[in-house]
């Protein structure tokens, strides 16, 4: 597969964001959630309250320069979300890329603790990354309807302290 870049999303990427974010979830989490709460969470049109989330807040992983994921971290909480990569391009390295970024970010700003909540078909993914966490909360979404997720956090400055030296 050719090089991940990850920039910072405009106004522009909202669209495929938004689209990126539906194949996605109808993707990966068909058989661990009913049919109709994954109809209801990824139904509807792009709001300008989305789009203004991706400009303000969204990063994008680009190949060949076309965006292929998403991902967002609040710098001021630690919470990480929105992570989500075309079906086509799952399995490559583009989510785990995303996942480095928004840590270096996390670093940066003098973060210890960067924290998600997982859905149960991603739980795996972030323990992969160094994500602890196996109890089991309910992730109430902007559309309505309520999912079982994995709350998870990662002590990042230990981690990487000890991988580096």
């Amino acid at each position: 597969m050719n090089i991940v870049h990850i920039r910072k999303a405009t106004i522009e990427d909202a669209a495929i964001s938004f689209a990126i974010r539906r194949d996605a979830i109808r993707e990966q989490c068909r058989d661990h959630y009913p049919a109709g709460d994954l109809d209801i969470w990824t139904s509807g049109e792009m709001s300008e309250t989305f789009a203004k989330r991706v400009a303000d807040e969204f990063h994008v992983a680009t190949v060949d320069g076309q965006v292929v994921g998403t991902g967002m971290i609040d710098l001021a909480t630690g919470k990480i979300d929105a992570i989500f990569v075309l079906p086509q391009y799952m399995r490559r390295g583009v989510g785990r890329a995303m996942m480095d970024h928004l840590e270096d970010l996390a670093m940066s700003a003098g973060l210890s603790v960067i924290q998600l909540d997982a859905t149960l078909n991603a739980a795996a993914f972030y323990r992969a990354l160094g994500f602890e966490g196996e109890a089991r909360s309910t992730y109430q979404s902007s559309l309505g309807v309520s999912l079982v997720c994995v709350p998870m956090v990662k002590h990042v400055r230990s981690t990487r302290r000890q991988s580096e030296g």
